[in-house]
């Protein structure tokens, strides 16, 4: 299987960035990691060995990616607001450094977005707000409003709102798409999130699979025994639907 390691110095983030990718060709996967996790904990999780068959294929092409929690949304000793900033830094880098470079590596017109825990939420931001550059969604064992608190999850922003928490948490702006191209696009798109039935975020998945109903988005939301938030069930799920 290939696997080729990149880094350069992004000017965006103003530090030096690293990635693995995985495969020769197929449908490009940028994969998010979890929060303690970096850009090799997708092959160190056994999930790129979970997608052997494929990859060697090439039916998939796997780019993974740093997702900074420590500096944007667990950056505790920064304001809120900076860690939001941060986080549309993050966004900026991959929009303008991270796409065109899977753009000019492999030219398949078909592009996933994936994430596990933090990595989801990362992924699902992304893609609601630009669906236009995705073809679908992978969300695993996610969280999509940072806001709530549930068991031992806190506001990861301790009750500071503005626009730019709005508009990058998607239980937070799809209620307010009304005729919207996005909405347009979302309808064309492939959405699959997964879950597990003892899962803290269980109701935060059931909220946002009825929000995507009201809109008429379809999707597909598959709810697991027990937590499913590690990395045994996220091999079994890697295999079933990416």
């Amino acid at each position: 299987m290939n696997r080729e390691y990149l880094r350069w110095y992004s000017q965006r983030l103003h530090r030096d960035m690293e990635m693995l990718v995985f495969g020769h060709a197929g449908a490009k996967v940028l994969v998010f990691p979890t929060r303690d996790g970096r850009f090799f904990e997708y092959e160190q999780l056994g999930l790129v060995a979970s997608l052997a068959d494929k990859l060697e294929a090439g039916h998939l092409q796997l780019y993974c990616i740093e997702g900074l929690a420590a500096e944007t949304f667990y950056s505790f000793h920064r304001h809120p607001a900076e860690r939001i900033r941060r986080h549309g830094a993050l966004e900026d880098y991959i929009l303008h450094e991270v796409l065109p470079l899977m753009a000019a590596k492999n030219q398949h017109d078909c592009t996933i977005v994936h994430g596990c825990s933090l990595g989801a939420f990362q992924a699902a931001s992304l893609f609601f707000r630009h669906p236009h550059l995705f073809c679908k969604l992978v969300a695993f064992s996610g969280r999509y409003d940072l806001t709530m608190r549930v068991e031992s999850f806190g506001d990861l922003f301790d009750g500071y709102y503005d626009d730019s928490v709005y508009f990058h948490t998607p239980a937070h702006f799809l209620p307010g798409l009304g005729s919207d191209w996005r909405l347009d696009r979302l309808r064309e798109r492939d959405i699959v999130l997964t879950i597990g039935d003892a899962d803290p975020f269980l109701d935060n998945n059931l909220y946002l699979s009825r929000l995507l109903g009201e809109k008429n988005i379809g999707h597909q939301l598959h709810v697991w025994d027990g937590r499913a938030h590690r990395a045994g069930a996220w091999r079994k799920m890697a295999a079933l639907y990416i």
